[in-house]
């Protein structure tokens, strides 16, 4: 059986990455990871292209779960996760966890063979607030 999926979107692509980093040191490749961060211009931002490619390069038929910094990174996974397949929609999950914590909590639960909702649930209630 395949792990949840990890995606990480910061409105900075140097935060997106850093956080990528320390997730993979921190569980190992058993867990699908993929991050985004930057307007197309290479400025602070996001875009929903490249929300929608980090999604395919983390896809797992388990699910992902998408952590993201800002409300901006959260609208524009909103609007990927609704351009997706309907097969796809149901198993992605956006968490409202902080994004270094979260996706450290929910990347550890995924390697552990959880299910998408334990993944998520996880990562929001275990999360510094």
């Amino acid at each position: 059986m395949s792990n949840v999926g990890i995606v990480i979107v910061s409105h900075s692509p140097d935060v997106a990455k850093g956080t990528a980093d320390m997730v993979r040191q921190m569980v190992g490749p058993e867990v699908p990871l993929a991050w985004c961060g930057g307007n197309p211009d290479g400025g602070l931002g996001t875009d929903v292209g490249a929300i929608l490619t980090a999604i395919d390069q983390a896809w797992s038929d388990a699910g992902v779960a998408i952590l993201v910094d800002l409300g901006g990174a959260e609208t524009n996974s909103e609007m990927a996760v609704e351009m997706l397949p309907e097969a796809r929609r149901t198993r992605v999950a956006i968490c409202n966890a902080p994004i270094v914590e979260g996706a450290v909590i929910a990347a550890t639960e995924a390697s552990g063979g959880s299910l998408l909702d334990e993944v998520r649930r996880m990562a929001e209630e275990l999360s510094p607030q």
